[in-house]
Protein backbone atom coordinates (compact mmCIF):
# COMPACT_ATOMS: atom_id res chain seq x y z
CA UNK A 1 0.00 0.00 0.00
CA UNK A 2 2.75 2.41 0.30
CA UNK A 3 3.54 2.19 -3.32
CA UNK A 4 -0.03 3.52 -3.83
CA UNK A 5 0.35 5.91 -1.80
CA UNK A 6 3.70 7.39 -2.74
CA UNK A 7 1.84 6.90 -6.28
CA UNK A 8 -1.32 9.25 -5.20
CA UNK A 9 0.60 11.60 -3.83
CA UNK A 10 3.04 12.53 -6.56
CA UNK A 11 -0.15 12.33 -8.56
CA UNK A 12 -1.68 14.56 -6.24
CA UNK A 13 1.37 16.85 -6.52
CA UNK A 14 1.59 16.94 -10.09
CA UNK A 15 -1.90 17.95 -10.04
CA UNK A 16 -1.45 20.83 -7.37
CA UNK A 17 1.65 22.03 -9.08
CA UNK A 18 -0.31 22.23 -12.71
CA UNK A 19 -3.06 24.41 -11.08
CA UNK A 20 -0.93 26.52 -9.55
CA UNK A 21 1.24 27.04 -13.15
CA UNK A 22 -2.27 27.34 -14.49
CA UNK A 23 -3.15 29.98 -11.92
CA UNK A 24 -0.02 31.77 -12.38
CA UNK A 25 -0.70 32.10 -15.92
CA UNK A 26 -4.31 32.99 -15.32
CA UNK A 27 -2.96 35.68 -12.99
CA UNK A 28 -0.06 36.92 -15.45
CA UNK A 29 -2.58 37.48 -18.24
CA UNK A 30 -4.93 38.91 -15.64
CA UNK A 31 -2.29 41.13 -14.80
CA UNK A 32 -1.89 42.31 -18.32
CA UNK A 33 -5.15 42.75 -19.24
CA UNK A 34 -5.49 44.79 -15.64
CA UNK A 35 -2.58 47.25 -17.16
CA UNK A 36 -4.37 47.58 -20.63
CA UNK A 37 -7.60 47.57 -19.06
CA UNK A 38 -5.93 50.46 -16.62
CA UNK A 39 -4.70 52.56 -20.35
CA UNK A 40 -7.68 52.28 -22.10
CA UNK A 41 -9.94 53.37 -19.28
CA UNK A 42 -6.97 56.70 -18.70
CA UNK A 43 -7.47 56.87 -22.78
CA UNK A 44 -10.59 56.49 -22.29
CA UNK A 45 -11.40 58.93 -19.17
CA UNK A 46 -9.61 61.48 -21.10
CA UNK A 47 -11.22 61.56 -24.24
CA UNK A 48 -14.60 61.35 -22.75
CA UNK A 49 -14.40 63.62 -19.60
CA UNK A 50 -14.59 66.79 -21.67
CA UNK A 51 -17.24 65.13 -24.03
CA UNK A 52 -19.24 63.99 -21.03
CA UNK A 53 -18.55 68.24 -19.84
CA UNK A 54 -20.02 69.48 -23.03
CA UNK A 55 -23.18 67.20 -22.68
CA UNK A 56 -23.69 68.11 -19.06
CA UNK A 57 -23.38 71.79 -20.35
CA UNK A 58 -25.29 70.89 -23.46
CA UNK A 59 -28.41 69.47 -21.26
CA UNK A 60 -28.48 72.27 -18.81
CA UNK A 61 -29.01 74.66 -21.64
CA UNK A 62 -31.54 72.55 -23.57
CA UNK A 63 -33.47 72.28 -20.25
CA UNK A 64 -33.34 75.70 -20.06
CA UNK A 65 -34.30 76.60 -22.93
CA UNK A 66 -37.25 74.11 -22.81
CA UNK A 67 -38.18 75.98 -19.33
CA UNK A 68 -38.14 79.12 -21.11
CA UNK A 69 -40.34 77.98 -23.95
CA UNK A 70 -42.47 75.86 -22.42
CA UNK A 71 -45.25 78.16 -21.74
CA UNK A 72 -45.29 79.38 -25.48
CA UNK A 73 -44.99 75.99 -26.57
CA UNK A 74 -48.15 75.11 -24.29
CA UNK A 75 -49.59 78.44 -25.93
CA UNK A 76 -49.11 77.24 -29.46
CA UNK A 77 -50.46 73.80 -28.54
CA UNK A 78 -53.49 75.57 -27.36
CA UNK A 79 -54.00 77.48 -30.33
CA UNK A 80 -53.52 74.48 -32.34
CA UNK A 81 -56.48 73.05 -30.61
CA UNK A 82 -58.76 76.06 -31.26
CA UNK A 83 -58.18 75.86 -34.39
CA UNK A 84 -58.43 72.76 -35.27
CA UNK A 85 -61.70 72.50 -33.66
CA UNK A 86 -62.96 76.00 -35.20
CA UNK A 87 -61.66 74.65 -38.39
CA UNK A 88 -63.61 71.65 -37.79
CA UNK A 89 -67.04 73.41 -37.01
CA UNK A 90 -66.83 75.59 -40.07
CA UNK A 91 -66.17 72.76 -42.08
CA UNK A 92 -69.21 71.07 -40.66
CA UNK A 93 -70.79 74.47 -41.06
CA UNK A 94 -69.55 74.59 -44.78
CA UNK A 95 -71.13 70.97 -45.97
CA UNK A 96 -74.21 71.90 -44.56
CA UNK A 97 -74.81 74.71 -46.12
CA UNK A 98 -73.26 73.24 -49.60
CA UNK A 99 -75.55 70.25 -48.92
CA UNK A 100 -78.88 72.36 -48.39
CA UNK A 101 -77.66 74.72 -51.41
CA UNK A 102 -77.67 71.74 -53.69
CA UNK A 103 -80.93 70.22 -52.36
CA UNK A 104 -82.64 74.03 -53.23
CA UNK A 105 -80.91 74.16 -56.95
CA UNK A 106 -81.87 71.06 -57.43
CA UNK A 107 -85.77 71.56 -56.70
CA UNK A 108 -85.29 74.94 -58.30
CA UNK A 109 -84.06 73.02 -60.93
CA UNK A 110 -87.18 70.88 -61.38
CA UNK A 111 -89.13 73.65 -61.09
CA UNK A 112 -88.16 75.89 -63.25
CA UNK A 113 -87.84 72.45 -65.97
CA UNK A 114 -91.54 71.95 -65.16
CA UNK A 115 -92.16 75.78 -66.12
CA UNK A 116 -90.55 75.77 -68.99
CA UNK A 117 -92.24 73.12 -70.02
CA UNK A 118 -95.63 74.20 -69.28
CA UNK A 119 -94.88 77.64 -70.76
CA UNK A 120 -93.72 75.81 -74.40
CA UNK A 121 -96.65 73.33 -74.30
CA UNK A 122 -98.75 76.54 -73.92
CA UNK A 123 -97.08 78.40 -76.59
CA UNK A 124 -97.95 75.53 -78.74
CA UNK A 125 -100.95 74.92 -77.99
CA UNK A 126 -101.65 78.92 -78.42
CA UNK A 127 -100.22 78.61 -81.67
CA UNK A 128 -102.61 76.12 -83.10
CA UNK A 129 -105.28 77.87 -81.73
CA UNK A 130 -103.83 81.16 -83.45
CA UNK A 131 -103.29 78.75 -86.78
CA UNK A 132 -106.70 77.81 -86.48
CA UNK A 133 -108.71 80.60 -85.14
CA UNK A 134 -106.99 83.35 -86.94
CA UNK A 135 -104.99 82.07 -89.79
CA UNK A 136 -107.16 79.62 -91.28
CA UNK A 137 -110.10 82.31 -91.88
CA UNK A 138 -107.54 84.97 -93.17
CA UNK A 139 -106.34 81.97 -95.54
CA UNK A 140 -110.44 81.59 -96.38
CA UNK A 141 -110.92 85.48 -97.02
CA UNK A 142 -107.51 85.43 -99.42
CA UNK A 143 -108.93 82.51 -101.39
CA UNK A 144 -112.74 85.09 -101.85
CA UNK A 145 -110.63 88.14 -102.23
CA UNK A 146 -107.87 85.91 -104.79
CA UNK A 147 -111.51 85.23 -106.65
CA UNK A 148 -113.43 88.58 -106.57
CA UNK A 149 -110.05 89.66 -107.99
CA UNK A 150 -110.04 87.32 -110.76
CA UNK A 151 -113.55 87.43 -111.45
CA UNK A 152 -112.89 91.38 -111.29
CA UNK A 153 -110.43 90.81 -114.03
CA UNK A 154 -111.74 88.77 -116.19
CA UNK A 155 -114.67 90.94 -116.69
CA UNK A 156 -112.63 93.53 -117.19
CA UNK A 157 -110.67 91.62 -119.91
CA UNK A 158 -113.88 90.16 -121.30
CA UNK A 159 -114.14 93.77 -122.69
CA UNK A 160 -110.98 94.27 -124.18
CA UNK A 161 -110.59 90.53 -125.69
CA UNK A 162 -111.42 90.07 -129.29
CA UNK A 163 -114.86 88.28 -130.29
CA UNK A 164 -113.63 85.59 -132.10
CA UNK A 165 -112.33 84.06 -128.56
CA UNK A 166 -109.21 82.61 -129.95
CA UNK A 167 -106.77 84.49 -127.59
CA UNK A 168 -108.21 82.80 -124.24
CA UNK A 169 -108.46 79.58 -126.45
CA UNK A 170 -104.57 79.43 -127.12
CA UNK A 171 -104.19 79.84 -123.57
CA UNK A 172 -105.89 76.65 -122.15
CA UNK A 173 -103.83 73.70 -122.85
Amino acid sequence: MDDKLTIFIAVTAAAVVTQMLILAVIAAVMWRMSTRMHALSETLETRALPVLQDAKKLTAEVQSFLESARPKIDALLDNASVISTTARNQTRRVDAAMTDFMERAHLQTIRVDEMLTHTLDRVETTKAKVENSVLTPLKHLNGVLQGIGVGIESLFQKSSQPKNGRHNDEMFI
